[in-house]
């Protein structure tokens, strides 16, 4: 199963380098498809690819990828034991915040990538990602508060981007006591999924009256 997983997000992989659905492809070095494990139970969403992001088509490989990866390192966790995306898979010019258009256009990549993996949480990094899940919210309000929802229940959950808590120390102590709630959080979505699997295995009993 997981083979086929992996083999499903390579095929994906494949058409994002081919993708021209937006303009971002132009001028770009390499598309930034997402990468990790097939099966992980946390999926990380970030914003966009940056400099070193478009050289080697990897997600988080700069400064903020470092930092993901100390923050990972809290929870005993490998950057290969996740997966690790981006709302837009080519990088804007100069780095800007990618437009609504561009989200938009890049969107049903990301919907292919989280059918295949089906991960427990989803972990949203900077705004324009929690704008999937948390429209009109304010990231300094709901760091770190879970909503569930979905079939298989998933748990989304909004968490600064590693590059705000690098420009301001001051988020680095919220950003941290966030990922360390990560695997209580996994382990509460895995119980709410066998609740629910138990739930729609019930068989409905009929009243004859």
């Amino acid at each position: 199963m997981s083979e086929d997983a992996a083999a499903r997000l390579q095929d994906i992989a494949e058409r994002v380098r081919l993708c021209q659905e937006c303009g971002l492809y132009q001028g770009t070095t390499n598309a930034v498809p997402g990468s990790g494990s097939a099966t992980a139970d946390i999926v990380f969403i970030g914003e966009g690819p940056g400099f070193h992001e478009d050289r080697l088509g990897l997600p988080f490989v700069g400064r903020s990828g470092d930092y993901l990866e100390y923050l990972l390192g809290l929870i005993d966790v490998h950057r290969d034991d996740v997966f690790i995306a981006n709302v837009v898979k080519h990088r804007p010019p100069d780095n800007r915040d990618p437009r609504a258009d561009e989200i938009f256009a890049c969107k049903h990549w990301l919907d292919e990538q989280l059918d295949v993996i089906r991960p427990a949480v989803i972990a949203t990094l900077g705004r324009f990602s929690m704008a999937r899940y948390f429209p009109d919210a304010r990231i300094s309000r709901i760091h770190g508060k879970p909503r569930f929802g979905g079939s298989p229940v998933t748990a989304w959950y909004p968490l600064f981007h590693p590059a705000a808590a690098l420009r301001n120390p001051g988020l680095r102590r919220d950003m941290e006591a966030d990922i360390r709630r990560l695997p209580d959080l996994v382990a509460e979505v895995r119980q709410r999924r066998a609740q629910q699997q138990a739930a729609d295995e019930t068989p409905t009993q009929l009243s004859l009256f």
